[in-house]
Formats: structure tokens, sequence, C-alpha cells
């Protein structure tokens, strides 16, 4: 039923953390991945994992925020592989936490030219081959944008993170209604605190831990390996009707 040979998937993002759990459940279940990272040790850390599963894998250096970089990458994927079934755009990066009125304008660009500008230049090359198939008769794709609970709680200090996440969800249920047509698919995933690089500090507070850790019912953080399932259910033909949907996975933290 998820059986996932074929099909060619990116996740950007995905030498670590919640890219890097999503690309090796992906892989694992017969999938051609292509990651993409901006660190050159976790690419090729992450490649050797990924490369361990079996199946073909392409690692790639790339700054989404560089629209021009991009457009050569899915090029490249597209030149190695022939197709792109599914584009997960999860690349992001995170601020210090800064008072509202004293955000400088530098830093809240910053933000979103990786966050929101990246998802934008990756998921459109994606979307763009996508339909281009369809209307060659060959239609479907998946399109998933790796968003946060921050839209939900309401992130004091992180306003530029959370203004960010909230626009990729209001993204992916536009263009689930536009793109429908083509049989694209296009949904967002709403992690809670889960152990990555963008966190471990955060988490390594021990004032932080006793706050926050008792509010999640399973009473642990995340893992990047709990995101394998969910890139597998929505890579695979049985996802094929749900779509505009964003998908919370927290551990309970958003509803205790």
């Amino acid at each position: 039923m998820f059986d996932l040979s074929g099909k060619v998937v990116l996740v950007t993002g995905g030498n670590g953390g919640i890219g890097l759990g999503m690309a090796l459940g992906l892989a694992k279940a017969g999938a051609t991945v292509a990651v993409w990272g901006g660190n050159p040790d976790k690419n090729a850390a992450a490649k050797e994992r990924l490369e361990a599963e079996g199946g073909p894998v392409l690692v790639q250096g790339c700054d989404v925020s560089d629209e021009a970089q991009v457009e050569r990458r899915v090029a490249e994927i597209l030149d190695r592989f022939g197709r792109l079934d599914g584009c997960f755009a999860n690349a992001g990066r995170s601020m210090p936490r800064t008072p509202f009125p004293e955000m400088t304008t530098e830093s809240w660009r910053a933000l979103m030219g990786v966050n929101l500008d990246g998802a934008f230049f990756t998921l459109r090359a994606a979307s763009r081959h996508m339909v281009e198939r369809a209307k060659a008769g060959d239609p479907g794709g998946r399109l998933v944008a790796t968003s946060s609970t921050s839209t939900i709680h309401g992130p004091a200090g992180a306003v530029a993170y959370g203004a960010s996440k909230g626009a990729l969800n209001v993204m992916m249920r536009a263009l689930a209604v536009e793109l429908a047509r083509y049989g694209i698919t296009a949904n967002s995933l709403v992690p809670g605190w889960i152990e990555t690089d963008m966190t471990v500090g955060k988490i390594a507070e021990s004032r932080f831990a006793e706050a926050v850790l008792p509010r999640i019912p399973q009473r642990r953080w995340g893992r990047g390996n709990d995101f394998g399932g969910i890139a597998v259910y929505l890579m695979s033909d049985e996802s094929r009707y749900h779509t505009g949907d964003s998908f919370v996975i927290d551990g309970g933290y958003t509803l205790f």
C-alpha cells in the first residue's frame, strides 16, 4: 500500500532533524530521494545514511533563498532522474528571540528569505514540472511544507518566525485548491518541540525544559524519525484525496 518505488522526492533541509527523518522514511519505502542542505559535513553524513537504505540518492548543496540556485538544483534533479513526484519544502531557520519593537528590517528579511521565499522558490519550481507533466498526460504530485505550532500558540519574541510559518499554511491551502485539477495535493506539517540542531540549545536549558516538557502529554521531545511515516503517507497513492490539511505532530503539546 505504501510502496514508493519509482517515485522521486525532494526534501529541502534534509540533512538533519525533521528533514532527514522524512528522507530516511521515504528511502526505506523505496523512493528515490534528493536532499538539499547547506552544511557539507551534514550533507555527507546524510548521504551515507540514505545510501545505506539501498536506493538512488542525490545530495546537493543549496541555499533556498537564492532563486537562481533553486532553479538550477531542480533542473539537476530532473536531468538525473527524469521526474519529480514530491517536494517537501522543509528548509528553515530561526532567530534569537527579539522584542517586536526592536526587530530590525534586516533580520526580518533574512528569516523570510529562507522560511517563506525559499519555500516559494522551491514549490514553484517543483509544481511547474508537475503541471507540465500533467498536461502531457501524467497527472499527480505532492507538495508539502514544514510549518510550526508557533502558528497556533502565538510565539512572543519570535514574530517573524511565526509569521513565516503561518504564511506557509495559507500557501498550501491555496495550492491545494489551485493545483487539484492536475492531481497535485498540497499539505503542511505543523511540528511541536522537536530535537534538532535549531532547537538543541533551547531544549538543553533546564528552566525551559522544566516549563515545557510537562506540557507535552507524551513527556518527551519529538525526534526526526517521528516524521518518516507521515512523509511516506503523503507521498503514497493512498493520500491522493487528502489535500489542504495541516498535520499537527507535537505529542499533544497544543492540546494540553
